[in-house]
């Protein structure tokens, strides 16, 4: 069997005929590299674009001939030009309902590191990225922000990912904005039901009595607190510059209530210490600015809220998270911050703890 009848069935787009005139062939000439060309080709017409592509990368690592090498490399183009059109028809219909236009955002997740060789490969195919630079957008623990858009687009690569074995999630924007928070402001009973003293998201103070039970999971996390500096130099003509640096930080923690679609907020410069049950005998819990002493009564409140759910999940990588997430400032100044301590208003990192508990909320909904 004749290499030049193949070519013509090929040209005749019989491909009936050529896949039973390759078999025939390669059955003699296994190895025949215009063999495995043709073989590669009939992979096409079938989409089988992974194995099409194993073969012209397979052509091109081994075989020198100049015509092979051109037909591996028109091969890998056109396979590459098929899968994003695929792709792009595929994201289109994805986004062509309505409610699929919503804006959202793409979360990704951590990944082990024996598996992040082979992740780094499949989110660049997914992505239509580099292998380099998909390995840098793969996080190495917690979470991080990837993509914003529309609703329907983002799904579609999150099913893509989780197909790969990459953990991701989606979350619209509007449901980012539908969980209230109360902030709470002491606990005033915590045994058979847990009593708190709260602010409701106007601001109007009153209480709100739940079972321990209810509570799902604790998202804690470190906000900065800065300070303006001025940093001069001794060299002429240098003048002097104004930064910002870390003071200290703000302390928050969040208890989440998801059967009743809410999220409980205490934070330590914000907690009334002086008031409800108390935690430890530690000072005198109304020098509201002294750190130590304040530090030392938040340490304990975390300590009564573990023996009350010692077994509930617990997120704490927000800084690494907030790292990313402050990058994307459009996003976070339309999210509600909802902490209101020592300039966290004026800063996007409260906005960030905002969005890292509101996504553990939905994560953990789902």
């Amino acid at each position: 069997m004749s290499l030049d009848q193949i070519a013509a069935a090929f040209d005749r787009q019989d491909y009936n005929v050529a896949a039973r005139l390759l078999n025939e062939f390669l059955q003699h000439s296994p190895h025949n590299p215009w063999g495995q060309v043709y073989k590669a080709r009939l992979y096409e017409v079938s989409e089988n674009f992974e194995g099409a592509t194993a073969i012209y990368q397979h052509l091109l690592k081994n075989v020198t001939h100049p015509k092979i090498v051109s037909h591996a490399r028109q091969g890998l183009q056109r396979i590459a030009a098929k899968s994003q059109a695929q792709r792009q028809q595929a994201i289109e219909q994805a986004k062509s309902a309505p409610e699929n236009t919503e804006p959202g955002l793409l979360i990704l997740e951590a990944i082990a590191p024996e598996t992040r060789t082979q992740a780094a490969k499949d989110f660049a195919r997914i992505l239509n990225l580099d292998v380099y630079t998909a390995r840098i957008h793969l996080p190495n623990r917690g979470w991080k922000v990837y993509r914003l858009g529309a609703i329907g687009e983002l799904n579609f690569y999150n099913q893509q990912l989780k197909a790969a074995t990459i953990p991701a999630f989606c979350a619209t924007e509007s449901d980012l904005k539908q969980i209230p928070v109360f902030e709470v402001l002491y606990f005033l009973d915590y045994a058979p039901n847990a009593i708190v003293v709260c602010h409701n998201e106007q601001g109007h103070l009153g209480s709100l009595t739940f079972d321990w039970s209810e509570v799902s999971q604790r998202v804690e996390g470190q906000l900065p607190i800065f300070e303006r500096v001025i940093e001069s130099s001794m060299r002429k003509g240098i003048e002097r510059q104004r930064k910002e640096k870390t003071q200290d930080y703000v302390q928050v923690c969040d208890l989440h209530l998801p059967k009743r679609r809410c999220i409980l907020r205490l934070c330590d410069w914000r907690y009334h210490f002086d008031q409800g049950i108390e935690f430890g005998a530690m000072g005198d819990a109304t020098i509201e600015l002294d750190q130590s002493i304040n530090r030392l009564h938040w340490n304990s409140l975390l300590n009564f809220l573990t023996e009350q759910i010692p077994q509930k999940p617990i997120w704490s990588d927000f800084s690494a998270f907030g790292e990313t997430a402050i990058e994307f400032s459009i996003l976070l100044n339309r999210l509600p911050a909802q902490i209101h301590s020592y300039g966290q208003d004026e800063t996007l990192w409260s906005a960030a703890f905002q969005l890292y508990s509101n996504l553990a909320f939905i994560r953990d909904s789902a």
